[in-house]
């Protein structure tokens, strides 16, 4: 066996290498002439022989610009005896305290170390080093051996989750054949990720390595598990936590450090698992050294063990022929928007034309295309408030309860399987009632939670009919109000996520004791709240008590809802998640796109695209008594909601940041209705006057064909992306030559088989079509072609019919834009 001298050299020895290689690889920094520099950490200490300290040198130049200048600084120890310099990482030598300076561009800055209990064993921890190394490795990856049945008779809990399993599994499983203590280097836990023998995951470590020194040195020593006074990673903490940085800035070293329950800090980084959001903007390599690929934000997650951290990153770069041209601001949403895009150079689209406006909120809000007489009405007032009426005006209207009702009805699970026919209905006319009346959403969410009763009698009560246990509740909820995907937490620790098998269990807890019984009517059923009724967690089988995010466990008195306590906490001012996740989802129906985007995934590695919008957004929708009216009002009347789609050149490659409108396919019901209203024959669905629109059925048909080929959803899912909006095939077989649009077209009570009886002229008819379909007359040259192609046919009706199917046919029509 090794002595911990010769371990202590091989893990220095490797680890400078390493650091080394990474900084020869890149390319020279741009000094320059730095203000001054700037040496972290501020100070440290290094404490037993395997620690070390990754150094990080920022460079202060005028205008608070910022440039990491880690790798072209020259470091000098005071006293070499006590701690020397590799790369930019310190490593112990002996006892004793010393200064560390840096010098680069004609500036310095020094640190006080020190270094203490060299003398000291310093075994390899099992649950602070060895199931890290597991997962820098990539070893117990969802893909790999951290999946539910493991690989090739090799299981792992994912990314480090569960130790009592990793031990039994490393340590013991198949008479302990996967490691060899007198010959480490021998053991199939190294061989096979370093593809010495056949390895199906292929090569995952090399030798030298982080990961590869801690697996190697930990299996020498015994594999030994944790004394009792090993103490526990707290959190950890990403220096720099948020930097913008300037051309020619275009890296930045990223240093972890660990807190530990022992009050010791400690250098985290090698074995620390990066990612990056954005690799487009930036990429990170196993160091934590962040390339700049483009311009643009990015979001460096670190994660050790179950504890993450977060470095927000932008890069920018002057744009050539870029000049700022100051737009009119509307409202704090515009400045919020601009401010971001004049940082990034990104200009702004011009505002969007009057149809175009009026054609966008219209179906934005009411899920229907203006009317003809709205149109020609709206185009010839010459009003400057009258964008601003028509928000008003059809937020008063029932067809906007009508339209937000089916949106909130989808991701409420509002179907006749789930909660019968009579439940659907009654439920649809709650929510229509609530929107009509914008009853605040924090209300709103309350009543949903806490609802007992009949479900016909107190129809909010149908939630809990749709979800039918707890874990599904938890699940449904979380990713609803607070804008969380906690379903990974079920199994294991959420892998990209702080959010833990405690966490979800916990909120579990809180609806434990959701009752349901029958009654009279069989298609009945009646919510209430249980006496009894508890959550275990089936890893620990620890029964849980109610948990509240970011909070902690509560204890709730036998005779008090436990829905109660969660709800109210939900909807409380100082939760960080409710406002964001309900006005982020609001601002993704309006906009195309959330400002978190998928609108339900809030999470540390999908950071915001604007975080300054979304914090003030969700503040002053709190401060307004969570209307919705409000925030849609407010958004529809900022200069950033009617922007043009057009692109300009400095905006053309902009798909997050709003500086354009974003095109987006109609969606099925907005489809199918606009197809009627242009060719003014109503659709009819069973059971329903004729006349009723697809975006006011209270439950999707289950035989529609165009409704479902379109991405209708049928409301099995709590997400918004069970609703399909990616076009195919099958549409365009419908549009083109498909019976809707077909029967519609040439039908005797149509729109053009009507006027053409009344004796119109094709002028007429061509600009009523235009009018109907996209809200503004044909331009000359559309309507010298149609009125050509007219000239040359014998049959003119048919011919207007082809007219018409044209239009329905554009880009124009088919796209909210």
């Amino acid at each position: 066996m090794r002595s911990f001298h010769a371990w202590q050299c091989l893990l220095v020895g490797a680890m400078t290498a390493s650091s080394m290689a990474v900084y020869a690889a890149e390319p020279a920094v741009e000094v320059g002439q730095p203000a001054s520099v700037v040496l972290e950490p501020a100070k440290f200490e290094l404490v037993g022989k395997r620690s070390r300290q990754q150094l990080l040198v920022t460079g202060k130049y005028s205008g608070d610009q910022l440039r990491d200048l880690t790798p072209a600084g020259t470091f000098v120890s005071s006293n070499p005896a006590v701690v020397k310099i590799d790369g930019a990482i310190a490593y112990p030598v002996g006892n004793g305290e010393a200064t560390v300076t840096v010098s680069v561009g004609g500036q310095s800055a020094a640190v006080p170390v020190t270094v203490k209990n060299l003398e000291a064993p310093a075994p390899v921890s099992f649950k602070n080093e060895t199931q890290m190394a597991l997962t820098k490795a990539g070893c117990n990856m969802g893909a790999c051996h951290g999946s539910p049945s493991g690989k090739g008779g090799f299981r792992l809990s994912l990314r480090a989750y569960d130790s009592v399993l990793d031990i039994m599994t490393v340590r013991s499983e198949f008479f302990g054949r996967r490691t060899n203590i007198m010959e480490p280097a021998a053991s199939l836990l190294l061989r096979k990720p370093l593809m010495e023998v056949a390895h199906g995951g292929g090569k995952r470590l090399k030798k030298g390595d982080p990961a590869h020194v801690v697996l190697e040195q930990w299996i020498a020593e015994g594999m030994q598990l944790d004394s009792a006074t090993e103490p526990d990673l707290l959190k950890i903490e990403t220096v720099p936590s948020k930097r913008v940085l300037n051309q020619p800035a275009a890296r930045q070293q990223i240093m972890v450090l660990g807190h530990f329950s022992d009050g010791s800090i400690r250098d985290l980084t090698a074995l620390t698992d990066f990612t990056s959001s954005n690799e487009s903007v930036g990429s990170v390599n196993a160091q934590g050294l962040v390339n700049k690929n483009g311009r643009g934000e990015t979001a460096i997650l670190a994660r050790y063990l179950d504890k993450m951290s977060t470095t927000y990153l932008t890069f920018l770069e002057d744009v050539p022929g870029f000049a700022w041209n100051n737009p009119a601001e509307l409202n704090f949403v515009d400045t919020a928007v601009f401010e971001k895009l004049k940082q990034l150079q990104i200009l702004p689209s011009d505002l969007c034309a009057d149809d175009e406006f009026l054609r966008r909120v219209t179906l934005d809000l009411t899920g229907r295309l203006p009317t003809s007489e709205e149109a020609q009405a709206f185009l010839a007032d010459q009003s400057p408030a009258k964008r601003v009426a028509v928000v008003d005006r059809l937020l008063d209207s029932n067809e906007f309860a009508s339209f937000w009702a089916l949106k909130w009805a989808d991701v409420l699970r509002s179907n006749s399987k789930k909660l019968k026919a009579a439940g659907v209905h009654k439920f649809r006319e709650w929510i229509y009632e609530s929107i009509r009346s914008d009853k605040p959403l924090d209300q709103f969410a309350r009543e949903l939670l806490t609802a007992n009763g009949s479900v016909f009698e107190n129809p909010p009560a149908n939630f809990w009919r749709a979800s039918r246990d707890p874990l599904d509740a938890t699940e449904t909820t979380a990713q609803l109000f607070l804008g969380v995907r906690i379903q990974c937490a079920k199994c294991h620790n959420h892998p990209f996520e702080r959010w833990t098998q405690d966490n979800y269990y916990g909120i579990a807890a809180a609806f434990a004791r959701v009752g349901r019984k029958n009654s009279a009517d069989a298609d009945e059923e009646v919510i209430f709240t249980q006496a009894g009724g508890e959550v275990t967690q089936p890893r620990t089988n620890k029964q849980m008590k109610v948990h509240l995010l970011l909070k902690g466990d509560v204890d709730v008195p036998a005779d008090q809802d436990r829905r109660v306590v969660f709800a109210e906490w939900l909807t409380s001012a100082e939760n960080p998640f409710f406002a964001k996740s309900v006005v982020n989802r609001i601002w993704g129906h309006l906009m195309g796109r959330g400002i978190v985007e998928p609108v339900d995934d809030f999470r540390d590695s999908n950071p915001p695209s604007n975080a300054r919008l979304i914090e003030e957004l969700s503040k002053q929708f709190a401060a307004n008594g969570f209307s919705q009216k409000w925030a849609i009002r407010t958004i529809c009347n900022s200069r950033t909601y009617q922007l043009s789609s057009r692109k300009n050149q400095f905006n053309k490659d902009d798909e997050i940041y709003c500086s354009h409108a974003n095109t987006r396919l109609l969606s099925a019901e907005q489809l199918l209705d606009g197809i009627c209203a242009v060719t003014n024959v109503p659709e009819q669905f069973p059971g329903m006057p004729l006349g009723t629109r697809a975006c006011e059925l209270a439950d999707p048909p289950t035989d529609h064909y165009f409704l479902k080929v379109f991405g209708q959803p049928q409301r099995e899912m709590a997400c918004q992306c069970e609703r399909s909006s990616e076009s195919n095939l099958s549409q365009a077989l419908q549009m083109i030559n498909g019976p809707v649009v077909h029967n519609k077209l040439r039908a005797d009570n149509g729109r053009i088989a009507t006027m053409i009886k009344e004796m119109k002229t094709d002028d007429e008819i061509i600009t009523a079509m235009y009018l109907a379909a996209l809200a503004r007359t044909p331009s000359p040259e559309e309507m010298a072609a149609s009125k050509q192609h007219i000239g040359n046919q014998q049959d003119r009706r048919q011919a207007l019919e082809d007219v018409g199917w044209a239009i329905l046919n554009s880009k124009e029509f088919l796209f909210q834009h």
